[in-house]
């Protein structure tokens, strides 16, 4: 296991962008039947979601939650030391997409860039992944930038995801702090054995020549091979047994407890897991906040997103003592716990905004 304590580093700046478009539940109701709509509802939490349009990825959603944060923070681009960018929805295939929004933002040339392609855990992933960076170089402060435009990777056939994944994009930064009580704090645990039970089977440089043809699968839903696939059993036996236990074990050994913490922000995979998963560990339910009832499961932006509905028009200030975990594709799942002064959340942001200079023009 992965585990450590980063001393002197600050989560000081969240904000988060979703589409314009919202979808409500009941427009399914046409195509999967209102009876297995309610119990999709039921089941997952679910009420709407939202959609991007046609040109809206992933980094678009990330760059309006980024040029936002730099502008309320008063941030100088020259400043940003780095930026990571987690997404398993890239612009291209290359280059990496962290170089677009570097040039998009105005950063500088001394920028450290790169992408990391991990989905549902990809947040506290990469919270870890620029502290390291930022403990161990000159870097004194960095963007974390994370989304995803799951709904373009589904198929509008499958009533096991089409009405599960929504959009959307954050951007988090860090800052070095003098004093080694800011603390980031983690654990993590990885499965690669368990691969296949969310995937998208072809689309990369493996299985390039599939059909792209949908077709019934056995699980009774129909997609293609280039559209996601989610054995939602062996992740529903993995998210109730093996988080609950990775969080058990993170509360044992840093002397802490459930009441230490204010809120448990957890990825939003479906309503029924987060209750098991609080229910193992005894977290009281109105410390759990919930935002996939209106915006769905959006992948790596899930944990950014619910803590920008949480406290981004939050009315008091203070810091809160916030306990971040995510859990999914890979399989993979990690925790975060971090001090964040609520002011530095802010409110949601919806947008259709796209980069209109990222099409490939020839001759």
């Amino acid at each position: 296991m992965a585990k450590g304590i980063f001393k002197g580093i600050l989560i000081k700046g969240i904000a988060c962008a979703v589409p314009n478009n919202k979808k409500d539940i009941k427009d399914w109701y046409q195509q999967f039947g209102k009876e297995s709509v309610n119990k999709f509802v039921k089941m997952t939490g679910v009420n709407s979601i939202y959609k991007s349009n046609e040109k809206e990825t992933a980094s678009d959603l990330a760059f309006v939650a980024a040029k936002s944060l730099l502008q309320v923070k008063k941030i100088n681009e020259k400043s940003i030391g780095a930026l990571i960018f987690v997404s398993q929805g890239p612009d291209y295939r290359m280059p990496a997409t962290a170089f677009v929004l570097q040039n998009r933002l105005g950063l500088s040339e001394d920028c450290l860039c790169f992408d990391v392609n991990l989905g549902c855990s990809g947040y506290v992933y990469g919270i870890n992944i620029v502290a390291s960076l930022m403990k161990q170089s000159n870097i004194e402060r960095a963007l974390l930038l994370v989304g995803d435009t799951s709904t373009k990777g589904v198929s509008s056939e499958d009533k096991s995801a089409a009405m599960l994944f929504g959009d959307g994009g954050a951007a988090t930064l860090l800052e070095k702090s003098n004093n080694e009580e800011d603390q980031l704090s983690y654990h993590f645990r990885s499965d690669g054995n368990r691969f296949k039970a969310l995937i998208k089977p072809a689309g990369a440089y493996r299985n390039m020549n599939v059909p792209k043809d949908r077709f019934l699968w056995p699980d009774g839903n129909i997609r293609s091979y280039y559209e996601t696939y989610m054995n939602g059993t062996d992740i529903f036996i993995f998210s109730i047994n093996e988080v609950p236990e990775l969080i058990k074990e993170f509360l044992l050994e840093n002397n802490k407890v459930v009441d230490d913490y204010d809120s448990f922000v957890f990825h939003q995979a479906n309503l029924y897991i987060l209750k098991q998963i609080a229910r193992k560990v005894k977290i009281p339910l109105e410390r759990m906040p919930i935002s996939m009832d209106r915006y769905g499961n959006t992948s790596v932006t899930s944990i950014p997103l619910t803590l920008v509905d949480k406290y981004g028009e939050y009315t008091d200030s203070g810091v809160k003592n916030i306990f971040m975990c995510g859990f999914g594709v890979g399989l993979s799942w990690g925790i975060v716990t971090a001090k964040i002064e609520v002011n530095n959340i802010l409110p949601i942001i919806t947008t259709d905004d796209y980069f209109k200079d990222g099409g490939v023009e020839h001759g």
